[in-house]
């Protein structure tokens, strides 16, 4: 089959590899029918994660119809249109049964990537992802095994298609688990820091969800103007106002936001100094962005990380975060939970994902993708691949 592969910092290739087979008597081969690449598949491409090895399969966004079936998969089919989660879940499990389930203990084999680790287990395996969390070859090909599948994969009603559904694998539920985490609802007010895809998902989840005031923060234009045009944010271009925080602080009585979203993660661009740590290896993330969401965020309030950090940050504030009483939430998506709900949004025509789609190219040409999206070219928001 052909699969994108990694092969160093911004070398990715689609090159002929092994067909997968099953393993597990609950594993489904699916045949993808559609994929995409993902912000955090840019963490990888630009070789900021460790644990990669040549030749491993990525992605983590896919979706397609199973063709093959273990003996112990008894909720699907062959044939089955499914989307898949993120993450690899056993659905038993002691944080599974309480539908945390990006916090499966019995799925990854991997390390995971916390520092001061203990004897604590690794967090839920994912796909595409390296080797950290399971080492599981990804979505971004013409064929996967799926693990698990009698409690991932999402069996799909007639009459939507891929690209209405394709997102419930990944930012669509974790926008919406940013929100909730937010605690946020009709008559609220929301700052989002970053509009990618999962600041956009954020944006539509809030709206639904009836957030009144909806401040959004990046340096792309035509990422704000977008999601002005959609969402009804109201826009702070990086480029033009230094300190977006007091701008939103002032703009609410100088109090700040009932909650603010930080969907940027670890490589935020940030001062001289965040640069000059990061690069010789004295911090593991920037944080310039999670500064930003203290500052903005009003005494009692949320601050709720969907962004991607690991290890260790200088400058936290957390005095600052102390003296105004915020409650922090984050952590990868518990995807499994949220996809049910989500779908019958999709259905009834309360949310459109895929609105966010600028980019459809084949899987063939996902290098160019990559490198498209990762340098912001052609207005490039979210770019889908078909096998």
């Amino acid at each position: 089959m052909k699969a994108l592969t990694y092969h160093g910092k911004h070398d990715v290739r689609v090159e002929t590899v092994p067909d997968p087979v099953l393993v597990e008597n609950d594993d489904i081969i699916l045949r993808v029918t559609a994929t995409a690449i993902c912000g955090s598949d840019l963490h990888l491409y630009r070789g900021k994660v460790p644990g990669l090895e040549d030749g491993d399969i990525l992605g983590h966004e896919f979706m397609g119809i199973v063709e093959d079936a273990g003996q112990g998969v008894s909720k699907l089919r062959r044939g089955d249109r499914v989307v898949v989660p993120f993450t690899i879940s056993c659905g038993d499990c002691f944080f599974c049964s309480r539908k945390l389930y990006s916090a499966c203990e019995t799925t990854n084999p991997g390390r995971g990537a916390i520092i001061n680790k203990k004897d604590v287990r690794s967090g839920a395996g994912m796909f595409g992802y390296t080797h950290l969390y399971g080492g599981y070859a990804g979505g971004q090909a013409e064929l996967v095994r799926v693990p698990k599948a009698n409690v991932g994969p999402l069996k799909l009603p007639e009459g939507l298609s891929d690209e209405q559904v394709l997102f419930l694998s990944d930012i669509l539920p974790t926008g919406y688990q940013a929100v909730l985490n937010a605690e946020v609802g009709p008559g609220s007010s929301l700052a989002i820091l970053g509009g990618g895809p999962v600041g956009m998902m954020a944006a539509a989840s809030a709206r639904l969800l009836g957030v009144e005031r909806i401040f959004m923060v990046d340096r792309h234009a035509y990422r704000l103007a977008f999601a002005a045009a959609t969402y009804g944010v109201e826009p702070i271009n990086l480029e033009e106002e230094d300190d977006p925080a007091a701008y939103i602080v002032g703009a609410m009585d100088n109090r700040g936001v009932d909650a603010t979203i930080e969907a940027v993660g670890f490589e935020a661009k940030g001062s001289t100094v965040d640069t000059a740590l990061t690069t010789l290896k004295l911090e593991g993330s920037s944080g310039s962005a999670l500064r930003m969401a203290i500052g903005a965020t009003r005494r009692g309030g949320v601050v709720s990380v969907p962004g991607v950090y690991a290890g260790f940050i200088h400058g936290f504030l957390f005095g600052d975060a102390f003296d105004k009483g915020l409650a922090f939430r984050m952590g990868q998506t518990h995807v499994q939970h949220h996809m049910p709900v989500l779908l019958e949004h999709i259905q009834k025509g309360e949310l459109e994902p895929h609105a966010i789609i600028s980019h459809r190219m084949a899987l063939a040409d996902a290098a160019q993708g990559y490198k498209i999206f990762d340098e912001k070219k052609e207005e490039c928001r979210k770019v889908v691949l078909t096998p």
